[in-house]
């Protein structure tokens, strides 16, 4: 959301709180700023109505008020906004702490600690402490990339980007333009969900293969955006978490511990290498080609054969 914007709903949902009457049109454009700027009437009736639309659907309960001279009036009545007091038992503290912790290291992190202050400013009692100790596992959830957090924004704000994207198989990086879904975290990567303009078609995106700034552009989306957006299911499926065949491939001793987690069998074959048997699903060639020399695929041929032609294209630049 731009900040004019923001800060216009802010000044509108402050007016309609504040007052004990019901506001005309005409007072409200008088007490704000944006409304007087307006260039006319027609301009100031589309921007009245959608700010109005977007603080109900934000959670704010306007009255239309009508009085005995057929003029129409708005307000937000205190009593009708207000929250319920805050109760929170100690199971759910603890909830509340954990998913703090899981963005310690993240940019999120701040955000995290600041709802805590705000739910413990509300009523949380103190002596739930959220950050105590109430397992020996604490999870964490990594954010090293740059992109992370423009993606994150615009996803949340609906904005198309635009970034440099390397792929797995390629020796340079390539401009995407790409309508951002969703963000996700799987096997200790992000990934974002999103259409790709130029493809016209879904793609997934791995983070840490985008390269130098993510820049936003104007506009609104021109796909639908899907009721639910499969981000780790589309990765499992390409690193063949889904598979029905297996794949024979020789490996390095000493090298390519992800491809050892998921082998079914492995033996050794001396002279530094040893032969597992891995689940084959789509896009398999694409992560044994990432191994670069510790990794010989021995069967299926047509695997085989795909990473041949992806090592090709990398020679070749």
């Amino acid at each position: 959301m731009a900040i004019a914007k923001a800060e216009r709903l802010m000044n509108l949902a402050l007016c309609l709180l504040g007052t004990r009457r019901p506001l005309s049109k005409r007072e409200l454009r008088e007490s704000i700023e944006a409304y007087l700027e307006a260039g006319s009437d027609d301009s100031f009736n589309r921007m009245f109505e959608r700010d109005k639309d977007d603080l109900r659907e934000l959670g704010l309960v306007i009255e239309t008020v009508e009085n005995l001279d057929g003029d129409v009036g708005y307000l937000a009545r205190r009593d009708s906004n207000r929250l319920p007091p805050v109760t929170i038992d100690a199971e759910e503290a603890a909830a509340l702490g954990l998913a703090a912790k899981v963005w310690q290291q993240a940019r999120l992190a701040g955000a995290a600690s600041g709802a805590l202050q705000k739910l413990r400013a509300a009523g949380l009692p103190e002596d739930l402490n959220p950050h105590e100790a109430h397992s020996a596992l604490e999870p964490r959830i990594p954010v090293h990339e740059a992109s992370f957090e423009p993606l994150m924004l615009a996803c949340r704000d609906r904005r198309p980007v635009v970034f440099d994207y390397r792929k797995a198989t390629a020796a340079r990086p390539e401009p995407r333009h790409v309508e951002p879904w969703a963000l996700e975290c799987w096997r200790g990567h992000w990934y974002l969900a999103g259409w790709d303009r130029d493809r016209g078609a879904e793609r997934v995106f791995r983070l840490s293969r985008i390269t130098g700034k993510v820049r936003t552009r104007a506009g609104k989306f021109t796909a639908d955006i899907p009721d639910v957006v499969t981000v780790r299911e589309t990765v499992a499926s390409w690193a063949g978490e889904s598979a029905d065949r297996s794949a024979l491939i020789r490996l390095r001793t000493g090298a390519g511990y992800p491809l050892r987690a998921k082998a079914a069998r492995i033996r050794e074959v001396g002279e530094g290498w040893d032969e597992l048997e891995i689940p084959y699903g789509h896009g398999l060639d694409a992560w044994l080609v990432e191994f670069g020399p510790d990794v010989v695929v021995l069967e299926p041929a047509e695997l085989r054969a795909d990473v041949v032609d992806r090592l090709r294209a990398v020679a070749k630049g």
